[in-house]
């Protein structure tokens, strides 16, 4: 395919911008990357809290429960936020230079993806930290990263996109992203809703069945659940095949929109 032909042609701006995307996030910031894992302790810290008064019988080690979801949701927020407005704030070197477009979302993406496999330490520390033990199921742990990654990909590259056109995307992204928030098991297990009318947003929200997926290999310790798992990868794939495809019919007018 073309796409893996010019990223191979062009792997060493790809790489390059990866870094970037990784180092610039807290540039000039004091505590710099260690804000990676100051934000999602500072979450766990107040939803900790928080919660154990609003739920009444919150799950066992909730701290652990807590940070095995707010980890993953934090590199899938990050991404979604930053692809989104990636292109529109790159559109001075798309008007100047040429190189493959898709570079832009794609190094936000695998930036995002380093910065969760950093962060998962945290989630190590507070595991043995916390009286568990380390389990064998945690080798699943790059299986499900790689099917948010794909999700996270195809997302970024249709809103990408179509924010060069619709300048409110991100703002609209921002509020269902927020929403999206509580209609994900992350402060809450998601057998609470198992019965309820509310269901079918577990079931149609990919999200949750990955927050799932790596609450089982971290948090239960057991085997995710394959089947399940296979489908959100099949709709992940897709999801990405569609976006790229959305994004090179919709780059044509970049320059000129930008």
């Amino acid at each position: 395919m073309k796409v893996f032909k010019d990223l191979y042609q062009y792997r060493e701006l790809l790489k390059s911008n990866v870094k970037k995307e990784i180092r610039g996030k807290y540039k000039g910031s004091f505590l710099g990357v260690l804000w990676s894992f100051i934000n999602p302790l500072l979450m766990v810290l107040v939803y900790a809290i928080v919660f154990p008064l609003i739920l009444k019988n919150p799950e066992p080690n909730y701290v652990i429960f807590l940070i095995v979801g707010i980890i993953p949701w934090n590199f899938f927020t990050t991404v979604i936020n930053q692809g989104t407005t990636t292109v529109v704030n790159n559109g001075n070197i798309i008007k100047k230079v040429y190189f493959p477009r898709e570079i832009l979302p794609i190094s936000v993406v695998m930036s995002g993806l380093v910065n969760f496999f950093i962060s998962c330490l945290i989630i190590l520390i507070f595991i043995i930290f916390g009286g568990m033990s380390l389990s064998p199921v945690m080798l699943f742990l790059p299986l499900i990263a790689i099917i948010q990654f794909m999700l996270s990909l195809g997302l970024v590259f249709i809103l990408s996109a179509i924010d060069v056109y619709v300048r409110d995307t991100e703002y609209i992204v921002n509020f269902i992203v927020m929403m999206l928030f509580y209609a994900t098991p992350i402060l809450y297990s998601s057998e609470l809703f198992k019965h309820t009318t509310f269901a079918w947003i577990m079931q149609v929200n990919p999200m949750a069945h990955l927050i799932n997926a790596y609450r089982d290999i971290f948090y239960y310790q057991v085997m995710p659940d394959m089947k399940t798992l296979g489908i959100v990868a099949l709709v992940s794939f897709a999801i990405m095949v569609i976006g790229y495809q959305v994004f090179k019919k919709l780059e044509r007018r970049f320059a000129e929109e930008l």
